[in-house]
C-alpha cells in the first residue's frame, strides 16, 4: 500500500475492514509495528496486550465481518484506555505508587463496555499523571510521556498518552476525560482534536457521584470527523449512568460540515483576560484572519466568567476529597503532596461553599447559552502557552503572572468546565519553533454532533489536521 495504515483515518479503516478491502488484522499489525517504532521515545502506554492477543481480536473481527453479523462503528479498530478506567485484564495504575503493583482488573469499566460493544479492539493502556492530576503527564509508573512534535516538550495531560498515541499514529483514537482540560490540552499540544461532550453524552466515570457533571469522558482523534466516529461508538444511554441521554448515537458518526460563509463565530482572545503567550496570540490571530478570509463572520464577544475559577475549584477539590475516601480506607499511601493538598481542601470544605459553586456554575451556564443564541459557537484560546518543556510540572508563569499551583495554568479550560457546554479542541496553528496551537469552540450543550461539523468546517479551511509529527519518523 502506498500510504501506511497507521497513517488513515478512523473513518477509512473501519470502511475498508466493513468492505473487506483491509483486514481487521493487517490494521493491527500496522498499529503494533509502529507502536513498537516510536512508543520507547514517546512513552504514551502504560501497558500493552501480548501481540499474540492483540492478533487473535483481530482474527475474531474479521471473522465477525465474514460471517455478516451487525458491527459496530469502531469494528475492528483498534484503541487503549486511558489509565484511569479498568479494562478486564490489564492493571489500573492510575499513574500511582499507590497502584504500581495492582493486579489486572476482573472486569471492564462502563466506557470499556461501551468500546467494546462498538467493536473496537482494546489493546492496552494510556499514560495519565498520578489519579488524572494536572494538564502534564508524568509519573513514577511510567514517567514522562512526550511530545512526537518535539521530544524534549510535554504531550499534555491527564490524557496525554492518548494524545500522543493518536498524532503519532500508534492509535487512530483514544478516549481521554475531562474535568479542568485533560482532553484539550493534549489536542492542543498535539495538533489533535478532542472534545469535552456535554455531560451525559458518554455514560463513563470512575466516581461514586453520578450526578456530577464536572469531569466527562469524550472522544480524541486526528480530527472532527474521527472524533465524530468515536463518540458515536462511546455516547448512548446507559441505566446505571443517570446523566445519560443520547438515545441515537449512531446517527452521530457522519457530519455534515457547514459552508464557511454560514457561520457565525464568537471570539474572545484570552478567556476572560486570562494572561496568554505573546506568540500564542499571534497564531491566534492569523487564525481569525484566515477563517475570516474564507467567509466566516467573527464577532468580538466576551462572555461573563466572573465566578468560574471559585466554583470550579470548589467542585474539582470536593471530587478530590470523595475519590480519596476508599483509597484511604484501602491504606493506600505513596500518593504526590499535590493531590493530598487537594484532598484537604476538599475535606475543609463547607456546605455554604459547595451551595456557591453550584448557584455559580448555574448561572454560567446560563450566560453561556445566552451568547450562543447569536453564534454558532465561541472561539477561545485552548491553552495560554504552547507544549513547555518535559522536566516541568507545571507551567508556573504566563506573559508575566506568575502561579504556585499545578491547576493555575488550566484556566483557560477550568473556565469553560464550569458552563456546562460542549468544548471542541482543534488545531489552531504552529509557532514559529513548530510546536502546534490549539483553540477551544464552545458549542451549544446537546448539540454535541453539530459542534464537531462546526470543527470539521473549520479543519478544512485552515488544513491542518493532516500534519504529521516531526520528532518521529513518518
Amino acid at each position: 500500500m502506498s500510504t501506511p495504515l497507521h497513517t488513515w483515518s478512523a473513518r477509512d479503516l473501519a470502511a475498508g475492514i466493513v468492505r473487506r478491502d483491509i483486514s481487521a488484522v493487517e490494521v493491527m499489525r500496522a498499529h503494533l509495528d509502529r507502536i513498537e517504532q516510536v512508543e520507547d521515545d514517546v512513552a504514551a502506554f502504560v501497558s500493552l496486550l501480548p501481540e499474540s492477543e492483540c492478533l487473535a481480536m483481530a482474527e475474531r473481527a474479521d471473522a465477525a465481518v465474514a460471517r455478516g453479523d451487525d458491527l459496530g462503528v469502531l469494528h475492528g479498530l483498534p484503541t487503549a484506555v486511558k489509565d484511569l478506567m479498568d479494562v478486564a485484564g490489564l492493571p489500573t495504575s492510575q499513574g500511582s505508587a499507590a497502584y504500581a503493583s495492582e493486579p489486572p482488573a476482573t472486569k471492564d469499566s462502563v466506557l470499556a463496555e461501551h468500546l467494546r460493544r462498538a467493536g473496537a479492539l482494546i489493546i492496552g493502556k494510556t499514560n495519565t499523571p498520578e489519579i488524572g492530576l494536572g494538564t502534564l503527564t508524568f509519573n513514577p509508573v511510567r514517567g514522562v510521556c512526550r511530545n512526537p512534535w518535539d521530544l524534549s516538550r510535554h504531550a499534555g495531560g491527564s490524557s496525554g498518552g492518548a494524545g500522543a498515541a493518536v498524532a503519532a499514529g500508534m492509535l487512530p483514537f483514544a478516549d481521554g476525560s475531562d474535568s479542568g482540560g485533560s482532553i484539550r490540552y493534549p489536542s492542543s499540544f498535539c495538533n489533535t482534536v478532542g472534545l469535552r461532550p456535554t455531560p451525559g453524552m458518554v455514560p463513563s466515570g470512575r466516581l461514586g457521584n453520578g450526578w456530577e457533571p464536572h469531569g466527562v469522558s469524550g472522544p480524541m482523534a486526528r480530527d472532527s470527523r474521527d472524533a465524530a466516529l468515536m463518540l458515536a461508538g462511546i455516547a448512548g444511554h446507559d441505566p446505571r449512568w443517570p446523566l445519560s441521554w443520547e438515545d441515537d448515537p449512531r446517527s452521530i458518526a457522519t457530519l455534515e460540515t457547514r459552508d464557511p460563509s454560514t457561520l457565525r463565530l464568537g471570539w474572545s482572545p484570552d478567556v476572560g483576560g486570562l494572561p496568554i503567550d505573546r506568540e500564542v496570540r499571534a497564531v491566534l490571530a492569523e487564525t481569525r484572519r484566515r477563517l475570516e478570509a474564507a467567509g466566516v463572520t467573527i464577532v468580538d464577544v466576551e462572555p461573563d466568567l466572573s465566578g468560574a475559577d471559585e466554583a470550579w475549584q470548589v467542585v474539582e477539590m470536593f471530587g478530590f476529597a470523595g475519590d480519596a475516601r476508599p483509597r484511604f480506607a484501602e491504606g493506600r499511601t505513596g500518593f504526590r503532596e499535590d493531590y493530598l493538598r487537594n484532598v484537604a481542601e476538599g475535606l475543609a470544605l463547607s456546605a455554604e461553599d459547595l451551595m456557591d459553586a453550584y448557584a455559580q456554575r448555574t448561572e454560567l451556564f446560563r450566560r453561556t447559552a445566552a451568547v450562543l443564541q447569536s453564534v454558532d459557537a465561541i472561539i477561545y484560546p485552548a491553552t495560554p502557552v504552547a507544549a513547555p518543556p518535559a522536566e516541568v510540572e507545571w507551567v508556573d508563569e504566563v506573559d508575566g503572572t506568575r502561579f504556585d499551583r499545578y491547576f493555575l495554568w488550566q484556566r483557560a479550560a477550568c473556565r469553560l468546565t464550569v458552563t456546562g457546554h460542549p468544548v471542541l479542541a482543534t488545531p489552531a496553528g504552529f509557532t514559529h519553533d513548530g510546536l502546534p496551537v490549539g483553540m477551544q469552540l464552545v458549542g451549544a450543550a446537546r448539540r454535541d454532533a453539530a459542534l464537531l461539523a462546526i470543527g470539521a468546517t473549520i479543519e478544512d479551511v485552515l488544513g491542518l489536521v493532516g500534519r504529521r509529527p516531526t520528532a518521529i519518523p513518518a
